[in-house]
């Protein structure tokens, strides 16, 4: 009965239809992890269940030789006691002759005997034979099938780590603009940008306080100044230069002895 469910099973899960459950699955992951789960265990049991029935063919097949070589074995000692009762015979001893003629019925019956229970054996050595093959059948068929699961399995881990790794690169570039290749080049050349402004702005800043707007002021006098002398050159007159005030006062004045 075992044997029969264990057959039952192998038969099962060989004619499984894998893609169709995973196609069919909500969780095709969580399919795969239990359907290697359940082929392990299955073939597992099919190896042991294989290993019985391939022990008692065995046991079979060796009742089988010894009722075949048990039959050759009869058929050989009733040959030697009918030759021996014919020779016996032969020479005038009936009494011995009937003995050995006795012994050689006696191993004709075994050896039938043997011979019956030999060909009985035999429809059930060619079913035990036939059972271990198909279920040699179905365990590789089974091996197959994990091998199948397994190499799934493995698909969809590659496919999963590579969905998490796009998914990765997508958010890193989520703030590059992806129609510019040089958008970081332009982002760098924008800070420059605008490290030149604050500069000029402060350049300005500082250019519009009061101190500037007075020097600004000396600068356009001496320039005046500067003008009216090369226009005094120009027309061949010698530019006065003016003294100093205080020397002209003290030149001008009386001098007064004891000052």
């Amino acid at each position: 009965m075992a044997k029969q469910s264990i057959f039952g099973r192998i038969s099962t899960l060989v004619r499984a239809n894998i893609n169709a459950m995973l196609d069919s699955a909500e969780d095709p992951k969580k399919m795969l992890d239990q359907l290697v789960r359940d082929y392990t265990n299955n073939i597992a049991d099919a190896e042991s269940a294989i290993a019985e029935t391939i022990g008692n063919l065995r046991l079979l097949e060796r009742d089988h030789e010894e009722d075949v070589q048990a039959a050759t074995e009869w058929g050989n000692k009733a040959l030697a006691a009918s030759k021996k009762a014919d020779e016996l015979r032969a020479s005038g001893d009936t009494a011995d002759a009937d003995k050995f003629d006795n012994l050689a019925k006696v191993a004709l019956q075994r050896q039938i005997q043997s011979e019956n229970e030999a060909k009985a054996a035999e429809p059930q050595l060619a079913a035990q034979n036939d059972a271990v093959a198909k279920l040699k059948d179905g365990l590789n068929g089974m091996k197959e099938k994990l091998n199948q699961l397994k190499a799934k399995s493995s698909e969809l881990i590659a496919r999963q780590k590579t969905a998490e790794a796009q998914n990765k690169v997508a958010d890193a570039v989520k703030s590059i603009d992806v129609m510019d290749p040089t958008s970081d080049l332009g982002r760098f050349e924008d800070k420059i940008r605008r490290e030149e402004a604050l500069a000029q702005g402060k350049q300005e800043l500082a250019a519009s306080s009061l101190d500037a707007q007075f020097n600004s002021l000396d600068d356009i006098g001496e320039l005046t100044e500067v003008d009216a002398r090369l226009a005094a050159l120009k027309s061949g007159n010698k530019p006065a230069v003016a003294a100093p005030a205080a020397a002209a006062e003290i030149s001008s004045a009386p001098y007064t002895p004891g000052q």
